[in-house]
């Protein structure tokens, strides 16, 4: 690729006609030149002046950055001494806690690769993923165990346990492991930063989950991304975090990237809204990271919270998930002067690096994600005929850059779909990118849908569908919603002569998957609209749910 410094990018947009391509208006990231060097060890030697690195919101419980690192040492010469190595994969089946970033570097400072699973789903769903994973031990909780049973898989237990018998091979518990003095005769491969260190699942651009896998170099990246934001340098940064660590945002910045800040982040296991408000209050955090619903219910409770929590040293709120609409910005600025509001966009394939705003001015151009991360290159391409798009123009996003994913789990056609041969990740979604080099989402070319920031593929709901003997054929759609984005709908065709009910069709579902994917609306039809090669036509089925509005 030429240099920049040979192309004609305008400065204003960071576009280039040469070539087609949006550049980055931010600074470079400066990447380790050192090919052998595994994101655990990148994290720890950079400087800081944090002192605590992590809170346990319900019992106060903290971790010194010492701690931290003096556990991982720990934990990862307990796992060399099980075997553990280089490749082999570890899954985590967890909520939030200030130990899952402990086991996710020791995991990683061995080269080996952590998978983690949403403790909500169903043993079927986890053990889909366990099949196409193939994991060689699993940290998981003694109420989660059981979601394990029969999978024959070691597990080393986290957090509070009694006598356990569940049938299944205990080889540890974390605690114990955090106790005992490294042994200093860990079996260290060379861990390169090309290695998998990562294997998320996510719907990508398309149908059913799959398993994003992202390197030491792309977690090493994200980490510079993390680090380049420029924020309050010299206050100390605290972060709540419910938002989940088994997904790319919660792992990448609060367990991972935060660390290399120096910041501390107030580890909440779920998301409840008292919790999270208390917690605010209680520590006196300075930022909090959420999705739109929640910021919404922020606005909307405004006068209530503010007469019962004291928000006074809240200084940001970082928003991803969906664009927020100009009349909310405005409203949340209004009744939460003091609080700045931080955008971004990124997709797991992209190791939640895509674009954000830095500040209050950029934050105020409304609907926009941001400018495009350092190092990120972005093109808007047209659908329809593959042209590359100017300013102002909507097309598919496509990204390349430091941080985009190494390709799917032993899915080499779904692999090709997402990535060309030049590393361009088709992102699925429909964007433009404006005069002064600010991106906007449009629309979703893909199909998943968005419940709470949680993704739900239609397919494999249609799938399970499929499976009742009184369904001819289905189809699933988004359905809009104010309090959760988006929730899947249903539209069934049945067997003649069948009387399957709403609610008989969502019984059917909501046994078999976890409650964000559940079915919250059916409507019966006498036939599926489809495209002449089989694909069902969504955008017809979306008018049609929508236009009653």
């Amino acid at each position: 690729m030429a240099h920049n410094s040979e192309l004609m990018i305008d400065p204003r947009s960071g576009f280039c006609k040469s070539n087609s391509i949006f550049y980055s208006k931010r600074r470079p990231l400066s990447l380790p030149q050192n090919e052998f060097i595994d994101v655990a060890t990148f994290i720890s030697s950079r400087p800081h002046q944090g002192k605590t690195a992590f809170i346990d919101a319900a019992t106060g419980r903290r971790l010194t950055f010492t701690d931290v690192w003096r556990a991982v040492d720990s934990v990862s010469s307990c796992l060399s001494e099980l075997g553990i190595r280089k490749g082999d994969v570890i899954l985590l089946l967890t909520p939030n806690s200030i130990f899952f970033p402990i086991v996710c570097l020791s995991v990683l400072s061995l080269g080996a690769v952590v998978t983690t699973t949403n403790p909500l789903n169903t043993p079927r769903e986890i053990g889909k993923q366990i099949v196409d994973s193939k994991p060689v031990l699993v940290f998981t909780t003694q109420s989660l165990a059981p979601k394990l049973t029969g999978s024959n898989l070691p597990i080393v237990l986290m957090g509070e346990h009694g006598d356990y018998h569940a049938g299944a091979e205990v080889v540890g518990s974390l605690d114990e492991m955090i106790r005992k003095e490294p042994n200093g005769k860990r079996v260290g491969e060379r861990v390169n930063q090309e290695d998998a260190a990562t294997l998320l699942y996510s719907s990508g651009t398309t149908g059913e989950s799959k398993g994003v896998v992202s390197s030491h170099r792309n977690l090493i990246a994200m980490v510079q991304s993390i680090v380049s934001m420029n924020s309050f340098e010299d206050e100390e940064e605290s972060f709540v975090c419910f938002l989940p660590m088994f997904h790319m945002y919660g792992l990448g910045a609060f367990a991972l990237g935060r660390l290399a800040r120096g910041s501390t982040v107030i580890v909440l296991p779920r998301f409840e809204m008292n919790e999270m408000l208390t917690t605010i209050s209680k520590y006196r955090a300075t930022c909090l990271p959420l999705v739109p619903p929640i910021l919404v219910a922020l606005v909307n409770g405004a006068d209530q919270i503010k007469a019962k929590y004291d928000l006074s040293s809240l200084q940001y709120i970082i928003c991803g998930g969906a664009p927020l609409s100009k009349e909310v910005i405005e409203e949340f600025l209004e009744k939460y002067p003091n609080v700045n509001i931080r955008q971004g966009y990124a997709l797991t394939e992209s190791t939640t690096v895509g674009a954000s705003t830095h500040t209050l001015e950029e934050s105020r151009r409304h609907g926009t994600a941001g400018l495009l991360s350092p190092s990120m290159e972005a093109k808007i391409v047209d659908p329809e005929s593959g042209k590359a798009l100017s300013v102002n123009r909507a097309g598919e996003l496509w990204l390349r850059g430091p941080t985009i994913m190494k390709g799917y789990f032993r899915n080499p056609e779904a692999t090709a779909s997402a990535l060309d041969s030049n590393a361009w990740l088709r992102t699925g979604d429909l964007c433009y990118i404006d005069d002064d080099g600010f991106l906007f989402v449009v629309d979703r070319l893909k199909e998943v849908i968005k419940y709470k920031g949680y993704q739900v593929p239609p397919s494999e709901l249609e799938a399970l569908l499929l499976t009742h003997p009184e369904i001819v054929d289905a189809a699933v759609v988004p359905f809009p919603d104010k309090e959760v984005g988006q929730y899947p709908m249903a539209y069934i065709h049945r067997k003649a002569g069948s009387c399957l009910s709403e609610d008989a069709v969502m019984d059917f579902i909501s046994k078999q998957v976890a409650p964000y994917k559940r079915i919250r609306r059916v409507a019966f039809v006498a036939s599926i609209p489809k495209t002449p090669s089989g694909k069902i036509l969504r955008k017809d089925l979306i008018q049609l749910a929508t236009s009653k509005l």
